[in-house]
């Protein structure tokens, strides 16, 4: 018996119960007044002389007292249903507060199950509209805040009256804004597209080691603007996926890591080959992280540095657990406030049928 069967079952076997118990205290409760109102002598025992007389009343007095237990037990196994139809309107109207409570000794099993489902659903759905309003604002700034900057830079070149240096400086803002919106938009499109993604193609055998230090030199320029010593130690390994999907994950990782350190501080990278996984680590020594952003890291469009004062536009992390999903690995964040960030991901050693058409492909 499964527990779908179990769970019908005993709710059916507690309003049975509910049904045989009201009936036998019907039963006994009318009785108990016959007696009574015999004992008293306001009912003759002549009334049994006549089946007649005797069964109507009986009746009488059973549909009195059948009505009184009725209403009492349909209050008790009512209300329970009734705050369960009032909270659904409430939450249909977009009350996610709202929160059921069906405990005791009087209400099955089944109805205390369903209020706890009922409020992680509420609790859930809340959470679902924060995240979609934080999504909305910080989607208008990511896109509005390159447009403003282009407009401005490029009202200031059309005055005139600029130094070498000044157009200059305006070119390469308007260069570097563009690129932005020009990365934000590959992102948005890469995120919708591998979103509707169920399983990967196009997997082939390629260097994993050279395409994650592919993926280090392509980021030389910014680790190399803070100074940073990096500590590097990989195996010489060969994967089986797609490449083009995976250096999306090594460059974000590692963009990620040098944004969030300190100048002159330290980076380390290391790839192991564990038999059944392989593990990617990216260590920083940086700002860390606490555990609101750390539980909202992998949430599109969400940023800890709510002054967006860090380049970036939370796409980057989302799109990372999106792709090792789809490898059957997974990902862990191990972060402290002050202390830097651990990133690891791990992907299952999959046994490779050929390699890569072309070669070693990287954007």
């Amino acid at each position: 018996m499964n527990e779908r069967t179990r769970s019908r079952f005993g709710l059916i076997l507690v309003f049975s119960l509910a049904v045989f118990a009201n009936l036998s205290f019907n039963l006994a409760i009318t009785n108990v007044i016959i007696l009574l109102l015999l004992k008293a002598g306001i009912l003759h025992s002549s009334i049994y002389q006549n089946p007649a007389a005797g069964f109507l009343f009986i009746v009488l007095i059973s549909l009195i007292i059948g009505l009184l237990t009725n209403t009492l037990c349909s209050k008790i196994l009512i209300t329970p249903i009734r705050k369960v139809l009032v909270s659904m309107k409430e939450l249909a109207n977009g009350n996610f507060n709202i929160r059921i409570h069906i405990n005791g000794l009087l209400s099955p099993k089944e109805f205390t199950e369903f209020s706890d489902e009922f409020n992680s659903m509420a609790k859930e759905l809340g959470s679902i509209q924060m995240l979609r309003y934080d999504f909305v604002n910080n989607f208008t700034h990511e896109f509005k805040t390159p447009i403003v900057s282009l407009r401005g830079f490029a009202k200031l070149l059309k005055k005139g009256g600029l130094t070498l240096e000044e157009r200059e400086e305006y070119l390469n803002i308007i260069i570097r804004e563009s690129d932005r919106l020009s990365a934000l938009a590959a992102n948005i499109l890469n995120l919708s597209k591998i979103e509707k993604q169920k399983i990967i193609t196009e997997k082939c055998t390629y260097d994993l080691s050279e395409q994650i230090r592919l993926s280090t030199l392509l980021t030389e320029s910014k680790w190399m603007e803070k100074d940073l010593d990096l500590e590097i130690d990989m195996e010489e390994i060969s994967y089986y996926g797609n490449e083009e999907l995976l250096n999306i994950v090594w460059l974000n990782v590692l963009d990620n890591a040098v944004k969030f350190s300190y100048s002159g501080g330290k980076l380390q990278v290391k790839l192991l080959n564990m038999h059944e996984s392989i593990i990617f680590m990216v260590r920083d020594f940086g700002c860390g992280m606490d555990e609101e952003t750390k539980e909202h890291i992998f949430d599109k469009f969400y940023q800890g540095d709510t002054s967006h004062t860090t380049e970036g536009n939370g796409i980057g992390m989302a799109l990372v657990k999106k792709i090792v999903s789809l490898h059957q690995g997974h990902i862990t964040v191990d972060s402290h406030p002050g202390k830097g960030t651990l990133v690891t991901v791990f992907l299952p050693n999959l046994s490779a049928p050929g390699p890569c058409a072309g070669g070693l492909k990287t954007k």
